[in-house]
């Protein structure tokens, strides 16, 4: 028996790949499902089974991809109602897979149809449980992204049982192999490790501790950031069904002329460029909005930019279907093409360009020290900015970045940052995009400007 945690930083997802005297089942992939096939085959094993913990809302899973390409069969927990062919599965029902079983543990709470599933070794013994979104390293899943149907109140009541009832009865030694790791926006604040023992997380786990249901209900309701834009748009693809990943990606992938692409803006595509920021800044499509495949570029995708949004690719050579093929993890799919040639193609063709002058924390300093007029834009969330920021800087949060720009002015001298750098410049190409002129972005962001030494202030708690 070999069990393979197959983990995505840009996503903080984790898929599991499990095998045993032949045969092999895969839990949780993600939507480029070729990747389960090659390690199948590398293995010599048949895929037999992909299970899913959940409808998954922070990426597209490659569950009906997988299970056309190998004949799998897919299976969910009780609940669960698909527009495709599932096989559901009862609470207690157990699937063998070679010498080895899998049982189904039925723990609703972060949705109504999230299952667990346990991994009895060769002696029958439980070896690991797979816990989705139910239980992670230090959190549990957040119960407001189902929807209207059930409340996030009645959904924490469900979790709490589970959790209680089902898996602290599971042995301390137990592992823990949860679908998201640190960074995750399915929880509140996931711990570091992408895997525990029950009994470690019994022990450190705030969910897990000794407290009565109403108790355990205000907790996890509370202190909830609004989840990405296109979480329940995901939720949805993976309920109903897609489009396979082949058809995208040959429709997408499509090297485009300067004409071409000119072509396109003009018919109101949006300019994605998926370039890193140290190469943006020195020269883009003017209008153009950069978020670099070096972050989490796919969850900033559908943070910031409408699912349904035409999209033209600009990106560093070679890096054109890697940036099409992660924008389709997240089900956004009406991508026209990609600039052939890149951005040195639209260079030389003297079209419309526009730059970010970037600035490190020394000069931030003087033009403080200097210079008047200057507004300070910190797109870093609200818990970031109180735990310290610079005296008089506007907290316009990213997540929320139209309504948070509501005061400034397109004359207004801009100062932008966040903590390290990534999100600085997503900030500043918005800005150019939306007309501001004068944009500054500070390279490295608040860690530099603290190591710069720039004073800095903390937010007062605010009392009841």
């Amino acid at each position: 028996m070999t069990v393979e945690q197959l983990y995505t930083n840009c996503l903080s997802e984790a898929a599991y790949f499990i095998t045993s005297n032949g045969v092999a089942a895969v839990i949780d992939p993600l939507r480029d499902y070729q990747a389960y096939i090659d390690k199948a085959e590398k293995a010599g094993v048949k895929i037999k089974y992909v299970f899913e913990t959940h409808f998954h809302a922070d990426f597209v899973s490659g569950h009906i991809d997988l299970a056309a390409k190998t004949g799998a069969k897919i299976i969910y927990g009780p609940n669960a109602i698909t527009d495709y062919k599932i096989y559901k599965a009862s609470d207690g029902e157990k699937f063998k897979l070679g010498n080895c079983e899998i049982e189904v543990i039925h723990t609703p709470g972060h949705t109504p149809e999230s299952s667990c599933f346990l991994l009895n070794n060769e002696e029958g013994k439980p070896y690991c449980v797979f816990t989705g979104d139910t239980l992670f390293v230090g959190d549990v899943g957040r119960p407001d992204l189902f929807g209207a149907k059930i409340t996030k109140e009645e959904l924490a009541g469900m979790l709490y049982d589970s959790l209680n009832n089902k898996l602290k009865k599971l042995n301390d030694d137990v592992i823990v192999y949860p679908a998201h790791g640190p960074g995750s926006s399915c929880g509140k604040n996931l711990g570091k490790e992408t895997f525990s023992t029950i009994g470690e997380q019994k022990k450190l786990n705030y969910a897990l501790k000794e407290m009565t249901r109403e108790e355990f209900i205000k907790e996890i309701t509370s202190g909830l950031s609004a989840p990405p834009a296109y979480f329940p748009l995901n939720a949805q693809i993976n309920k109903s069904g897609y489009s396979s990943l082949d058809e995208i990606m040959n429709r997408n992938l499509t090297a485009l002329s300067v004409t071409d692409f000119e072509n396109e803006i003009k018919n109101g595509a949006l300019v994605l460029d998926t370039r890193i920021p140290d190469d943006f800044e020195n020269g883009f499509v003017k209008g153009a909005i950069n978020i670099g495949l070096n972050g989490r570029f796919a969850e900033w995708v559908g943070t910031i930019i409408d699912i349904n949004q035409p999209l033209l690719i600009v990106a560093s050579e070679g890096k054109e279907e890697e940036s099409i093929l992660r924008l389709a993890r997240v089900g956004y799919e009406n991508v026209k093409g990609y600039l052939s040639g890149g951005y040195n193609s639209w260079m030389t063709a003297e079209k419309p360009l526009d730059m970010v002058l970037t600035i490190d924390a020394e000069e931030f300093e003087l033009d403080l020290k200097h210079e008047k007029d200057i507004v300070i834009v910190d797109v870093r969330k609200e818990s970031e900015y109180d735990a310290g920021h610079i005296e008089n800087a506007e907290n316009c949060v990213l997540q929320n970045f139209d309504n948070t720009i509501g005061e400034l002015k397109t004359t207004d001298r801009l100062y932008v940052h966040c903590q390290g750098g990534y999100r600085s410049m997503i900030a500043a190409s918005i800005l150019k995009r939306k007309g501001f002129d004068i944009v500054k972005n500070i390279k490295g962001g608040y860690l530099e400007i603290v190591k710069q030494g720039i004073p800095v202030e903390v937010s007062q708690p605010t009392l009841n």
